[in-house]
């Protein structure tokens, strides 16, 4: 311990008081307030207006698991079906690294450009162990997050069919009734999720690269099938004599697909989605394509599918879901399954007991 002299040359000084807080009550000013669930006719008069915010309260509201909010939603829906309906549903898929969020950023300023209001329905993978997502979607596309005409919305997978947002469809109407004339489905890759995003839109592009190996062997060929157009994305600079090999060799195999219902022939063609190019002709193509399904009827005949298909999906889920919101149910199942894990029970047996026990509970 250093001993005090009064003669010492070293003088510590009393610190500054420090001045006191400006507003005590600031903290208090940044706590997240409760939001305020709105009524349904205001859900629907700020979607018809084409407010984003109510837009994406409603899109939330849809989303929701709560049951408090199912019958709200249900009546905003229900309220906005007649002024949906009217938009170019597209579903975008494509293997890991194929730049799909590059390429939605490039075309959908390439359509809002020329008029068209766009909606971007990104479905951003949810983690198996934490059940947690990323939606970093806006900040791949972050010309097109600031486009007017434009309107992004990230929604977590949430465990659902290979990725598929379980509430895609619903916002799909709250969007076209928003006034959106275009919307994207953009799926998190290649897998069982295309078979729902097929179900719910008009279009369907599959998106590729060159230089990635034997590409026929790298997707399914129900995936080809199903495509509607298959465009080789990254045709620039060194790459482009790849994309067009890439292109032919893919045309070709198209040719020795089946001719689809719709009577369209599926293309494929090459594009960059940094320098630009190959936009006007994937854009003729698309319009080459609604003009000639509409003209057969197909186009509307493949609605009408979808709307049955739908329809026996949201049967599906009601069934499931008052089955595993049981009171009965839900306090048998953790002991069955304890059983299944210890090898008591058969899985297929604990099942049919389940099943058998809700059904006399009916």
């Amino acid at each position: 311990m250093i001993n005090e002299c009064d003669d010492s040359a070293l003088v510590v000084n009393q610190g500054v008081e420090q001045p006191p807080i400006v507003n005590p009550n600031a903290a208090a000013l940044f706590k997240k307030r409760p939001q305020r669930l709105l009524q349904v006719h205001e859900y629907v008069e700020g979607i018809l207006a084409g407010n984003i915010t109510i837009l994406s309260q409603a899109i939330t509201l849809v989303e929701s698991l709560l049951p408090a909010h199912r019958d709200t939603a249900r009546q905003v829906l229900e309220a906005c079906r007649p002024h949906a309906g009217k938009s170019v549903r597209m579903g975008i898929t494509g293997v890991p690294g194929a730049g799909k969020s590059t390429f939605i950023e490039a075309f959908g300023s390439y359509l809002t450009s020329k008029g068209h209001k766009l909606a971007v329905l990104a479905i951003d993978p949810s983690s198996e162990r934490t059940k947690g997502s990323i939606l970093g979607d806006k900040t791949r596309m972050e010309n097109l997050s600031i486009d007017p005409n434009a309107f992004i919305r990230p929604s977590p997978s949430a465990g659902s069919l290979g990725g598929v947002a379980r509430k895609t469809r619903e916002t799909i109407v709250l969007c076209e009734a928003a006034g959106f004339d275009t919307v994207f489905v953009e799926t998190v890759g290649v897998g069982q999720s295309e078979t729902a995003v097929h179900s719910m839109t008009d279009f369907f592009l599959l998106l590729m690269i060159s230089g990635a190996g034997d590409e026929l062997q790298g997707i399914k060929r129900g995936i080809m099938e199903m495509s509607d157009m298959l465009v080789i994305n990254k045709a620039d600079g060194s790459n482009i004599d790849k994309a067009k090999l890439a292109q032919a060799q893919y045309q070709s195999a198209l040719r020795l697909f089946p001719v689809p219902e719709s009577g369209w022939e599926p293309k494929a063609l090459t594009c960059s989605s940094i320098e630009k190019t190959g936009l006007d002709d994937i854009y003729a193509q698309i319009d080459t394509y609604l003009q000639l399904t509409k003209d057969n009827g197909f186009f509307e005949h493949r609605r009408r599918e979808q709307a049955r298909y739908w329809m026996y999906e949201t049967i599906n889920e009601a069934l499931r879901d008052d089955f595993y919101h049981n009171k009965n149910i839900e306090q048998a199942l953790p002991d069955y399954e304890q059983q299944v894990l210890d090898g008591k029970a058969d899985s297929f047996a604990a099942a049919v007991t389940l099943l058998e026990q809700y059904y006399k509970l009916k």
